[in-house]
């Protein structure tokens, strides 16, 4: 169900008590797009929760946040921008002591810049693990999902990192993206997206696996597809309920749909290991 009709692309949101705050890729609202709910249905707009960007970032190009309670009033964001050092984009951290912001960014380079493959968007934090994607789509090479510890403090990376999944089912297309790491039960799920995020045939998909390095078995088909190319999704569990967080397109204005892609919340069930997006 589409709860925000504006563009807001790549939403994530946060529970922080009982408020929500859903923050998304650059639009209208700023850098970094953020709204506040007291119900996941009625959202208002707070404003930029990163209005002051640091030196190596491109204004116009900051996506894919994602935002971790570090510790009791320490928030930290992971972004993705454009670095102009490169040419390629990057994945940077900002912190705040409150949950809408404004969160500051004093690192003079990005946190990852896998430049010589294609670049690294779409950092995900889960537990003391940071999940990315190399942008290997921009210059022609396979793209990874991977996954490296994060420093005690969340601003630094430490130790090896880890190929998790890449682009090898006929729907993907040409890229994995936008993952996200979900334990429940004692397996884990990752969640990402695939296949081109301007298309119809841009869908999420599903793995699972007994850790999170996996190794993790694909599902197969999409979990979410539709003409709308719904895509880069984030789980929220409320109470006794998950909630699967999503974007997509107006389905009949796919690639010219001057709202951009707004944000969608559906209940998310589990049948075994497999989760079902309901309607």
């Amino acid at each position: 169900m589409e709860v925000y009709g504006e563009n807001f692309a790549d939403p994530f949101v946060l529970a922080v008590a009982d408020v929500f705050y859903a923050f998304a890729t650059n639009g209208p609202l700023g850098n970094v797009q953020t709204l506040r709910s007291a119900d996941l249905k009625v959202w208002e707009p707070v404003g930029d929760a990163l209005p002051t960007l640091p030196a190596w970032t491109t204004p116009g190009r900051v996506w894919a946040p994602e935002v971790v309670a570090h510790s009791p009033h320490r928030y930290l964001m992971y972004y993705t921008s454009a670095d102009p050092a490169t040419g390629h984009q990057a994945v940077g951290v900002a912190e705040s002591a409150n949950p809408e912001g404004p969160y500051v960014d004093k690192s003079p380079s990005p946190l990852i810049s896998q430049a010589d493959e294609g670049g690294s968007i779409d950092a995900s934090p889960f537990r003391d693990w940071l999940l990315w994607k190399n942008d290997g789509n921009a210059i022609g090479v396979d793209t990874w999902i991977y996954a490296q510890r994060l420093t005690d403090d969340g601003l630094a990376r430490t130790g090896p990192s880890y190929r998790l999944i890449k682009q090898d089912l006929p729907w993907e297309g040409a890229l994995v993206e936008a993952p996200y790491l979900v334990e429940r039960n004692g397996r884990y799920h990752l969640f990402y997206s695939a296949n081109a995020f301007d298309r119809a045939d841009y869908a999420v998909g599903h793995a699972v696996g007994p850790s999170p390095l996996g190794p993790f078995t694909k599902s197969g088909d999409p979990i979410l597809s539709g003409p709308g190319g719904p895509g880069h999704n984030m789980v929220l569990p409320v109470g006794e309920h998950d909630y699967f967080v999503y974007h997509a397109w107006d389905p009949t204005q796919v690639g010219s749909d001057p709202r951009g892609r707004t944000m969608h919340i559906a209940e998310l069930t589990w049948s075994g290991d497999t989760p079902v997006v309901q309607p």
